[in-house]
């Protein structure tokens, strides 16, 4: 996947640069870079996506009101 980016005439390299960066982080390449820079075992990554599963459906949980059994 190629990202292309025209820089204008006359614009000032930070404000270049700063485009790069969110087009860079709006494409999810760098997210892809990072996941990469390591290699990191199949059951290791079995492991983090159940971890990251489970730490969704507990934050999902927390975010609902309690219910209220108890009549005291």
């Amino acid at each position: 996947m190629g990202l292309r980016m025209r820089v204008h005439d006359r614009e000032p390299i930070g404000a270049a640069l700063r485009r790069f960066k969110k087009l860079i982080e709006r494409s999810g390449m760098k997210r892809e870079l990072r996941a990469h820079e390591y290699y990191e075992k199949p059951c290791e990554a079995r492991t983090r996506k159940e971890a990251k599963r489970r730490s969704a459906i507990r934050k999902a949980l927390l975010g609902k009101p309690a219910k209220k059994d108890r009549p005291y």
